[in-house]
């Protein structure tokens, strides 16, 4: 790590009272206890800023720069008074892309909830016990948590814990007479889906899928088995014809989503636009505050589930519709929380390079290795990216649309 990383999490020695609690519940193995004196020292080489230790700590000696115990209570008094609900719904990054579709969960599940305050979090496991009791007391009177299914957890064992400590927490409301239904868990992961109208049988996501999750079936559409798909999306990337796509990542949907932007951005005057797409665990502000200074005016962010999900397609086609550039932020290849595959998503860049060079528009694109664990790290290379750009001259293009009019 960079000396000049100014690490996202850290233990203050002072107040650390060497429990090591910290140390045991960490999943990485990122924490490291001295056997001798009990000093316990986060080892940020590791470390995947799940949080889940500053969640457990008793004594509040871990300090974390994302989704802290005072930050989140101040997000929820303001949620209350500007939705004037009672009902908080904490989402996994997970199992909630940007684009919401919670009513639709809450529903299968048999919750007819409209009005909620939406809650964000990378992590289940990182919600500590105290921030739930204290959403309870400022009037909250039901909290829903939406929680990956136990083995798809991205930060293995977030899921786990946070069923764990709510479970506690409803021994505590009924011991105090009060009710223990104000919790309720839901587990949900999101699954590849097929529109069996569009599949033609090519099996091309068979033989794509690195988890072995699709099964091929004879003279009918391949079977996904859901218990071992992990949601990452590269099946989607080889469909000819859509027939296969991750909910809330469908192709037509993120296409719709960014050509209206840049339209809607264009129209106002916009210029040097940039569209970043942003693997959801190699960044988290960006994603979870689409107020970001960072994208105000300047560029639209599309969130993806993964580095294999990075569609070539779409990088080529934001280019040609109003984009000057396309960024995209992935984890480094040693933090991919879908190890899998990884193969599949690098020979998609590489063809991808291929053909922005042939269109002579190489530079107008750029893949960065980003990690949370250092604070400022992806604002730097944005704004890096952002400069190139803006020295570039406009990028006009002739698209299929245009040339329909001509």
């Amino acid at each position: 790590m960079s000396e000049k990383c100014v690490a996202a999490i850290e233990i203050n020695q002072d107040l650390c009272s060497k429990c090591s609690i910290c140390h045991s519940v960490c999943p990485y193995e990122a924490i490291k206890r001295d056997p001798e004196t009990g000093k316990v020292e986060i080892d940020m080489q590791k470390c995947q800023v799940c949080g889940i230790c500053y969640s457990a700590c008793p004594v509040l000696a871990i300090q974390i720069v994302y989704y802290d115990y005072d930050s989140l209570l101040k997000y929820v008094t303001a949620m209350q008074e500007k939705c004037r609900s009672d009902t908080l719904v904490l989402m996994c990054r997970g199992n909630s892309p940007s684009t919401g579709e919670v009513e639709e969960i809450l529903k299968e599940n048999g919750l007819k909830i409209t009005n909620y305050i939406p809650l964000r979090v990378p992590c289940a496991g990182r919600i500590p016990a105290e921030f739930v009791f204290k959403v309870l007391k400022s009037g909250i009177k039901k909290v829903v948590s939406i929680q990956c299914e136990d083995n798809f957890c991205r930060f293995k064992q977030g899921t786990k814990i946070n069923t764990r400590r709510l479970l506690l927490g409803r021994k505590v409301l009924e011991q105090l007479g009060l009710d223990r239904d104000a919790f309720t868990i839901i587990k949900y992961s999101r699954k590849a889906v097929y529109d069996t109208v569009k599949c033609v049988g090519c099996d091309k996501c068979i033989f794509i899928c690195p988890y072995k999750a699709i099964e091929a079936q004879q003279l009918a559409t391949p079977k996904i088995l859901a218990d071992s798909c992990m949601g990452c999306g590269a099946c989607a990337l080889v469909c000819p014809y859509n027939a296969i796509e991750v909910k809330g990542f469908e192709f037509d949907n993120v296409l719709k989503r960014y050509t209206e932007a840049a339209k809607k951005l264009k129209a106002q005057g916009v210029s040097s636009l940039i569209l970043v797409f942003v693997c959801q665990w190699s960044e988290f502000p960006a994603l979870d505050n689409p107020e970001n200074p960072l994208f105000r005016k300047r560029a639209v962010p599309m969130e993806i589930p993964c580095f294999k999900a990075l569609d070539p397609v779409h990088v080529v086609s934001a280019l040609e519709n109003g984009f000057d550039g396309v960024m995209a932020a992935v984890c480094p290849p040693e933090d991919c929380k879908l190890q899998e595959g990884k193969e599949t998503a690098e020979r998609n860049v590489t063809v991808l390079k291929n053909v922005l060079k042939k269109m002579d528009l190489l530079e107008r694109f750029e893949l960065f290795n980003v990690h949370p664990r250092c604070v400022g790290e992806f604002e730097k290379k944005f704004d890096e990216f952002c400069k190139k750009i803006a020295s570039l001259p406009p990028l006009k293009l002739e698209t299929a649309e245009a040339q329909a009019h001509v």
